[in-house]
């Protein structure tokens, strides 16, 4: 007599309906077997089985996060992954998305950053990418210092990298914030202009370089900058306005426009009142010239 012989559900069956289920639509059919695969390898240290489960832990991550927009418990999720298999590919991945999760919706720009830095350790493909990420982060927070060192960070480890005039021009906006560096900032929008002189950042360099000539009173050199940005800017409009604004300046602060200021001020005072007699002429009260005439 036969009999069947009934075969225990494995951590791979329960991952591979879970992925079925994310692909028809059911996430929480996906959450309910992607626990399941988690509690089958929750006390299995075996290689295979803590890759399994990094799989299971990032699969529910995402389902909380990019099915259900759940934000709290797929940070609950990354985090508990990122602890348990932190060299996996997907506690990487996990990082990241956990940065962005903790700045937009916590606020935490350090936390984001502590999760980038750590991703950045494993010399992912997108370091740079990461490491100008970090670098906003810290103007986001006010640390213009730390900022200006971490995007030169990013042009000395990633050379090649696309993200080096974004860099550079974050450095810049970085040490313009500072006291006392407005020249050096504009050297450095002058240095990206030199460097990446076909860079959609290079006309807003132009733009920052004639603000800060601005801040000095330069308004003439100004206007000189802007002019020239004006032809490769995507909003002309806006450098007009700023061409504008300084014209009027200009204007404002000639001694020819002082004076007819002047002018103008002291027309529209009442006509002064001569002195009643010489006592009030040399600054006697009203008083003392009208007891001058016996009045």
């Amino acid at each position: 007599m036969g009999f069947w012989v009934g075969c225990r559900e494995t951590p791979a069956d329960h991952l591979q309906r879970a992925r079925d289920a994310v692909f028809e639509k059911r996430p929480d059919e996906a959450l309910v077997e992607y626990r399941k695969a988690f509690d089958l390898l929750r006390r299995d240290e075996s290689a295979p089985a803590l890759v399994l489960r990094a799989r299971a832990l990032k699969g529910a991550g995402d389902v909380y996060w990019l099915e259900q927009r759940k934000v709290k418990e797929a940070v609950s999720v990354y985090k508990e992954l990122v602890q348990q298999c932190p060299e996996s590919p997907e506690a990487l991945e996990a990082r990241i998305i956990l940065a962005e999760l903790l700045r937009m919706h916590y606020r935490d720009l350090r936390g984001a950053i502590d999760q980038l830095a750590a991703a950045l350790q494993r010399n992912p493909p997108q370091g740079a990418e990461l490491q100008y990420q970090v670098a906003k982060l810290y103007f986001e927070l006010g640390d213009y210092a730390q900022c200006e060192l971490e995007a030169r960070k990013l042009g000395e480890r990633f050379a090649t990298s696309a993200f080096v005039d974004d860099a550079v021009f974050l450095q810049a906006q970085a040490v313009h914030m500072m006291e006392g560096r407005r020249q050096e900032a504009s050297r450095i929008y002058a240095d990206l202009r030199s460097r990446f002189p076909d860079s959609e950042l290079a006309p807003h360099a132009l733009v920052e370089m004639g603000k800060i000539r601005a801040e000095a009173g330069e308004n003439e050199k100004a206007i000189e900058l802007w002019v020239e940005a004006l032809k490769t800017h995507p909003d002309p409009n806006l450098v007009q306005d700023y061409i504008s604004r300084a014209r009027r300046r200009i204007t404002e602060t000639t001694p020819e426009a002082v004076g007819q200021k002047a002018v103008a001020f002291d027309h529209g005072k009442a006509p002064a009142r001569p002195p009643r007699n010489s006592v009030e002429a040399v600054g006697g009260s009203a008083d003392e010239a009208a007891r001058d005439h016996g009045d």
